[in-house]
């Protein structure tokens, strides 16, 4: 699904790019096109003044005063040699009336865009008008477009791409909480079985010992199951002292590593609240823990680190172990990714929801360093 769903993305991104890309070329080759259609209108439009000026009262003028009526698109500024402006065509008049720098500024842009019409007033005077032009409204649309186009494509690509995204991530959120709640399920039968089993032992005082480890393995998977029944639902978050939680967990795990293993709490505090839900922040934090100890091969040091702020607690969990390069940092809480032998490559990318989707916190690579160790921090607000 993964895999499909970053082919899709440049997929899309390809045919964006490609869209985009003939458009630009065949706008550009139409706007020159019409820039040229442009000129030659304009030039007709002089030569057609030039002719009503120089004709005599006789002359057939029909099709000369006909030309120069007609150009309604493009806008046109005429000045005398000193540059004075003489009049102007196929402006905004209300734009004319209101501000009187609109002229003159208009005329500071069409002398940019094109070169002057020179049109002979008195041959004999020598006399010469000055006609500047600018590109007409529908010239000015044409070029925008592809600009517009590119607006509209990226908003149908970021809106495919949102509608995939979620959709992927419903699909794993339907996955995530239908293995767990299965697995709760099958655990269930098991362990009433296991309880009835432990009931009878009891009765002989001689297995008195194996009921009591019994009974930790018990509550143990008890535990277990009840971690995976809370996916899925919202968990109900309860006010406990952080230190004396990781404290907790942190002891289960010493227990249960090689005696070449340091697991040492850094606090400042003996007592933080935090408002949490206990079996799942057991659970991210003996995932850390166990991730932290198979990376180090069952010697080294591991160091958990709790800063109390007015408005957050933060958690550093740091290894000496093999480390991480950066460019898994991310990798490393998607699903199915591991760089272990054994695994599903699952334990971080719960440990991540947990904390973001449950305790709205955050849960990061804070740094890492190949053969000098990781620190993951756990960011939880107040």
């Amino acid at each position: 699904m993964f895999k499909q769903y970053v082919g899709w993305k440049f997929v899309l991104a390809a045919m964006a790019l490609i869209i985009i890309a003939t458009t630009i070329w065949f706008v550009s080759n139409l706007s020159q096109k019409i820039q040229q259609e442009e000129r030659k209108k304009v030039a007709t439009w002089v030569e057609a003044n030039r002719e009503l000026l120089q004709a005599s009262s006789e002359a057939n003028l029909n099709l000369a005063i006909e030309i120069v009526t007609t150009n309604t698109t493009i806008p046109l500024i005429l000045t005398d040699e000193l540059g004075n402006i003489i009049d102007s065509r196929n402006l905004d008049s209300a734009k004319i009336a209101q501000h009187k720098g609109y002229l003159k500024a208009q005329l500071d842009i069409y002398k940019k865009q094109h070169p002057p019409f020179i049109m002979e007033v008195d041959a004999r005077q020598k006399v010469y008008n000055y006609i500047y032009y600018g590109d007409s409204l529908i010239l000015k649309q044409i070029r925008y477009y592809p600009y517009i186009q590119l607006i509209v494509v990226t908003l149908f690509i970021g809106v495919v791409l949102f509608a995939l995204s979620s959709a992927n991530r419903a699909t794993q959120n339907m996955v995530w909480v239908g293995l767990t709640k299965e697995t709760a399920h099958q655990l269930g039968t098991p362990l009433s079985s296991m309880e009835a089993w432990m009931e009878l032992l009891k009765e002989n005082e001689a297995n008195t010992p194996i009921v009591t480890e019994l009974g930790k393995d018990i509550d143990r998977l008890k535990l277990i199951t009840d971690r995976f029944s809370k996916i899925g639902s919202v968990p109900k978050l309860e006010e406990r002292n952080i230190v004396e939680q990781i404290e907790s967990m942190t002891s289960y795990i010493r227990k249960r590593a090689s005696q070449k293993v340091h697991l040492t709490v850094h606090s400042p505090e003996q007592e933080i609240p935090a408002m949490i839900s206990p079996p799942l922040f057991d659970w991210v934090v003996e995932n850390l823990l166990k991730n932290a100890l198979d990376a180090m091969e069952g010697k080294g040091d591991i160091d958990l680190y709790i800063e109390n702020h007015p408005a957050h607690i933060i958690i550093d969990v740091s290894d000496t172990g093999k480390g991480i390069p950066k460019s898994n940092f991310e990798k490393v809480f998607k699903p199915g990714f591991s760089t272990k032998k054994r695994g599903w490559g699952l334990g971080l990318s719960l440990a991540k929801r947990i904390i973001e989707d449950y305790h709205k916190g955050r849960l990061t690579v804070k740094s890492s360093e190949l053969n000098k160790g990781s620190t993951f921090r756990i960011w939880l607000r107040k």
